[in-house]
């Protein structure tokens, strides 16, 4: 009878996310630099040279932690609208997904925003999934406007958009040291902070400060 240890016996696949559970649980807790490899293998059941076999050094899983946590995050707010609805209804289920995920990944949105914003070259890897991420809104609302016979300059968008995703991040890094809170009011609070403004701005209407 085989004694080979029951770990080889996982499709690779799933061991992999297994190890990526593990660093981003290691990674939220203890930042970059302080966590190690062998506390990483150890949750994760395996041995230290399997981890480096599968992903990689510490700052290659560190960037494949990202990537899955991005992926995941971006990817729940493009899939959580139909195109042919209203440009609010659209924004607010953007949001609600958004919030949804921060309150089930909050591990993984400490490792996104705050572990890897001051590390390079993290913060770069960062970037290029915060620009997909405003890419997914502006999208959102232009095709709304768009299918309401209506249309907003690109800057103006991508101004919105950037605006929205940055509001958006703050509330959910306070969510995300609330474990009490509400993912769904939350996303109901950012709406109401945001849709008001951003719904004039849309619409052509613009505030100006009084000639001196």
């Amino acid at each position: 009878m085989s004694s080979l240890p029951a770990f080889r016996r996982l499709p690779r696949a799933v061991r992999e996310q297994q190890m990526l559970d593990a660093a981003v649980r290691a990674f939220s807790r203890r930042g970059f630099h302080a966590a190690s490899m062998d506390e990483i293998a150890e949750d994760a059941g395996i041995s230290k040279p399997m981890v480096y076999a599968y992903l990689g050094t510490k700052e290659e899983l560190f960037i494949a932690c990202l990537h899955r946590e991005g992926t995941r995050m971006v990817e729940a707010i493009a899939g959580a609208a139909a195109p042919d609805l209203p440009a609010d209804e659209r924004l607010w289920r953007g949001l609600r997904a958004f919030f949804g995920f921060v309150g089930a990944h909050r591990d993984g949105w400490v490792v996104l925003y705050r572990q890897a914003r001051g590390e390079q070259p993290f913060a770069g890897e960062l970037a290029v999934m915060r620009s997909r991420m405003v890419e997914v809104v502006a999208g959102m609302l232009d095709h709304a406007l768009r299918a309401q016979g209506r249309e907003v300059r690109e800057t103006d968008l991508e101004v919105i958009a950037y605006a929205l995703v940055g509001a958006t991040e703050s509330l959910a890094d306070w969510l995300a040291d609330h474990p009490e809170a509400d993912p769904a009011k939350t996303a109901t609070r950012m709406m109401n902070i945001a849709w008001l403004g951003a719904d004039q701005l849309l619409r052509g209407e613009t505030w100006h400060p009084a000639a001196e």
